[in-house]
C-alpha cells in the first residue's frame, strides 16, 4: 500500500507539471567530468562554488550506475536511464565483432568513430532516444557541443556531418588518431578569424599517466581546455548572439577526469590519492573554464536570458590495486607491481575457477602464468569467436557477459564465484536469468528497459572504502579494472563516492539561494530543461529521469523522499548484496549498492 500511495503521489507531481511557454532562453550545460560534489568550496573551485551559492545547491545528487562517462552522458543527453539507451559503459560487448579497424566484439563507445560505428548497427541511433540538443535543433534553436571526445558527440549523437550541432571536441580534425566529426567551412573560418587554431592542442605534460614505477601527471590539462574555452567564448556565443536565435551549448570539461585519473601525487600509496595539489589545480581549471563562459555572456548582454546548470557525469576514488587473495595477483607481470593486481584480474581468476580458456577482446589466448593479462576485455572459452563468457571492464565496474545457449545454467556458477572473491562489492544479475542468491536483479538499478544494445548478464561493482579521513566520500578508494596505478583516480563503483556527483544551476528559469533537499539525478537534466524550453522529447523506452520542478521558480515545495532499502538473497557463504536508494515524484535514485562492509557509503 505505501508503495502505491507513493507511485499515485509521484503520478500527481508529474501531472501538475506543464511546459512553461515562456520567453525563449538559451542554455549552457557545463559538465565538470569527475566532480565530486564535495569537492567544490568557495577556495577550490570558486565559480562552481558560485553557481551552487547563487541558485540551486542539488545536495542530494546522484549519478547513475556504473558511474563511468558514455552513460552519464546518454542520461545527461536524454533524459532516460541506461536500460532505455543501453549505453551500458564505456565499453560493452556487442556480440559480432565490428569490422577493422575495431574488429571486436568488445566495443569502447568513449570514441567518436566507434559511435558511429554504433549507429551503423543499430538503427542509426544506437541510444534508441532523441537527445535534448536534437529536438532543440528541431526546433529552431542554435546548438553546439564542445569539450572531451566521445561524451561531447553523444549529446547530439545523430548529428554527425558537421552541418546540424557544431560538435568540437579534443579528437576535432583526427587529433587523438581518429577521424573526428567534421567542422563546416563556416567555423573553421571562424576559429581563423578569432586567431585560434583550427585544431585542437595535444594534453602536452598533462598527457601521459605515468608507470607502475614512475609518476604520472604533475600539471592540470590548462591548454587544451583554454583552447576549447576561446572558442566557446570568441566563435561560438558571440555566433549565436549575431544569429539571434536561442542556443543551447554543452561544454564537457575534461578536468578535473582527465587529470586525477593520470596525476603523479600519489604512485602506488592511498593517500593523497587524488586529493593531492595536481587533482586540485584540475578543479580549479574547470572552475575557471565556467568563469570564463559566464563572463563571455555578461559581456555579450546575454546573462539575463542564459540558464546554466552544472553538473558532472560521476564522482571519483583513489584506486586500489591490492587483494591478495586474487590467483591474478600472484603472477609476475613486467609493467605491474610484484603482489598487485593487473588489468583483467577478475578475467584471469574467473578462467581459473571456472576452467575456461582466457582470450583477449581481440581473441588472442592469454597466458597469465607467462606475464600476460588482458588489458581491453577477454572472452572466455575454448573459442574465442563464440565465447562462453565475455568480461567489458569499466573501472569500478565489470560487465559480464553470457552470449550462449546454457546461459541460464552458467549464470549461477558465475556469481557462485563472484560472491568468493574477495574484492567483490555487489552483484546484478539480468532479470531474465531469474533469481540468484547473492545478487539483485538488474531492474532494481534502471538497467532493463528498451535498450538496442545487448543488455550484459551481470554486473558486478568491485569493493570500496576509505581511509579513514573526517568526510569519507572525499577520501573513498576503490578496487578496479583499469589501467591506471594505485593511488591514481579512478571510478565505476556503486559506492556513494562515485554516485554523488556536483549538481547545481543558475540563471533566470531557476531560483536563487536555494538547497534542494529532494534526490536528482543526471537523468532529469534533460526532462527538466525540455520543461523549460517547451520542447517535446519524444520516447521509445518509459525509464526516464523527472522535472525537477522544485528547483525551478513558482515550483513550489519539494516532492516527499523515501528511502528504501532492497536486500538480495544470501549466498551459501552468506555474501548479500544490499542496495540503498531514495523514491521521489515516482522515481527512484540510487546511493549505494554491495555487501556490507565492502561499499563506501552503504547503510546495511
Amino acid at each position: 500500500m505505501q508503495l502505491s500511495r507513493f507511485a499515485a503521489a509521484g503520478a500527481a507531481f508529474a501531472m501538475a507539471l506543464a511546459p512553461q511557454g515562456a520567453a525563449a532562453r538559451n542554455v549552457i550545460i557545463f559538465v565538470a567530468d569527475g566532480l565530486r560534489s564535495h569537492s567544490v568550496t568557495p577556495q577550490t573551485a570558486p565559480a562552481l562554488a558560485a553557481v551552487r551559492a547563487e541558485g540551486v545547491d542539488f545536495q542530494n545528487s546522484h549519478s547513475l550506475y556504473p558511474t563511468v562517462t558514455t552513460p552519464n552522458s546518454s542520461a545527461i543527453a536524454t533524459g532516460h536511464l541506461l536500460g532505455d539507451t543501453g549505453d551500458f559503459g564505456n565499453t560493452i560487448f556487442v556480440g559480432k565483432p565490428f569490422p577493422p579497424p575495431f574488429g571486436s566484439a568488445i566495443a569502447g563507445i568513449e570514441d567518436d568513430d566507434m559511435q558511429a560505428v554504433m549507429n551503423a548497427r543499430y538503427g542509426g541511433n544506437y541510444l534508441g532516444e532523441t537527445t535534448l540538443l536534437e529536438a532543440a535543433r528541431a526546433k529552431g534553436y542554435a546548438t553546439a557541443a564542445i569539450g572531451k571526445h566521445g561524451p561531447t558527440a553523444i549529446q547530439d549523437v545523430t548529428s554527425r556531418d558537421g552541418l546540424g550541432t557544431i560538435e568540437i571536441d579534443d579528437d576535432t580534425g583526427g587529433r587523438d588518431g581518429g577521424h573526428g566529426i567534421p567542422l563546416a567551412s563556416e567555423i573553421t573560418a571562424a576559429l581563423k578569424a578569432a586567431g585560434l587554431e583550427t585544431l585542437p592542442p595535444d594534453r602536452g605534460l598533462n598527457g601521459g599517466g605515468g608507470a607502475f614505477n614512475m609518476p604520472g601527471v604533475l600539471v592540470a590539462n590548462v591548454e587544451q581546455q583554454d583552447w576549447l574555452a576561446a572558442v566557446a567564448t570568441q566563435v561560438l556565443l558571440p555566433r549565436f548572439k549575431a544569429g539571434g536565435r536561442p542556443f543551447i551549448l554543452v561544454f564537457w570539461s575534461r578536468d578535473p577526469d582527465g587529470t586525477q585519473h593520470g596525476q603523479g601525487d600519489s604512485l602506488n600509496v592511498l593517500e593523497p590519492g587524488i586529493n593531492g595539489p595536481t587533482s586540485k589545480a584540475a578543479i580549479r581549471n574547470a572552475s575557471n573554464d565556467l568563469q570564463k563562459l559566464r563572463d563571455a555572456l555578461k559581456a555579450l548582454g546575454l546573462d539575463g536570458d542564459t540558464d546554466i546548470v552544472v553538473t558532472a557525469d560521476h564522482g571519483f576514488s583513489t584506486m586500489s590495486r591490492e587483494s591478495p587473495e586474487s590467483p591474478a595477483a600472484k603472477f609476475r607481470y613486467r609493467d605491474v607491481k610484484p603482489g598487485f593486481l593487473p588489468q583483467g584480474f577478475l578475467d584471469i581468476d574467473m578462467s581459473i575457477g571456472l576452467k575456461l580458456k582466457l582470450h583477449d577482446a581481440g581473441g588472442a589466448e592469454v597466458h597469465p602464468e607467462l606475464g600476460f593479462y588482458p588489458k581491453h576485455g577477454s572472452l572466455l572459452g575454448p573459442d574465442p569467436a563464440h565465447p562462453e563468457i565475455a568480461i567489458a571492464p569499466n573501472g569500478g565496474t565489470n560487465l559480464i557477459y553470457l552470449p550462449g545457449a546454457d546461459a541460464g545454467v552458467l549464470a549461477p556458477r558465475v556469481v557462485e564465484f563472484l560472491t568468493r572473491q574477495a574484492y567483490v562489492g555487489a552483484i546484478f544479475v539480468n532479470d531474465a536469468l531469474g533469481a540468484i542468491p547473492g545478487a539483485l536483479p538488474m531492474s532494481k538499478i534502471g538497467l532493463t528497459g528498451s535498450a538496442r544494445t545487448p543488455q550484459p548478464s551481470i554486473v558486478v561493482s568491485f569493493k570500496s572504502f576509505s581511509t579513514g579521513c573526517a568526510d569519507p566520500e572525499m577520501c573513498g578508494v576503490e578496487i578496479a579494472d583499469s589501467g591506471q596505478q594505485q593511488g591514481q583516480g579512478i571510478h565505476g563503483s556503486f559506492g556513494r563516492q562515485d554516485t554523488h556527483n556536483f549538481m547545481a544551476a543558475v540563471g533566470p528559469d531557476f531560483k536563487t539561494g536555494f538547497v534542494d533537499p529532494a534526490p536528482v539525478s543526471n537523468a532529469d537534466w534533460a526532462n527538466t530543461l525540455a520543461h523549460v524550453l517547451g520542447l517535446e522529447l519524444s520516447s521509445n523506452g518509459q525509464a526516464k529521469g523527472r522535472v525537477m520542478a522544485e528547483a525551478l521558480k513558482d515550483g513550489g515545495l519539494p516532492p516527499e523522499t523515501r528511502p528504501i532499502v532492497v536486500r538480495s538473497q544470501p549466498a551459501a557463504n552468506g555474501f548479500v548484496t544490499v542496495l540503498n536508494a531514495q523514491e521521489a515524484a515516482g522515481k527512484t535514485y540510487f546511493d549505494a549498492a554491495g555487501m556490507p562492509g565492502r561499499t563506501l557509503g552503504l547503510k546495511p
